[in-house]
């Protein structure tokens, strides 16, 4: 399995973020919509679509606190 490259700049890094929050205002709609329908199968993709959400936010993070981290350790030397 192919692992997926997380954006190198810190602007990339953003985006990123900001595309997350995009996904997460469709996955709460999606949610939405299959709670009013009652369709269990449609509510069942939506969750499995907002951990995916929820797992890109996490990396996004991480990756962003690495490289403050990179940063300060840069700045002791």
């Amino acid at each position: 399995m192919a692992k997926k490259k997380a954006p190198k700049s810190k602007a990339g890094k953003i985006i990123g973020v900001g595309m997350q929050v995009f996904g997460a205002i469709g996955v709460m709609k999606q949610i939405k919509e299959a709670k009013g329908k009652h369709d269990k199968l449609e509510l069942a993709d939506a969750l499995i679509s907002a951990a995916a959400v929820v797992t890109g936010f996490a990396l996004l993070i991480r990756s962003l606190r690495e490289e403050q981290d990179d940063h300060a350790e840069i700045e002791e030397l």
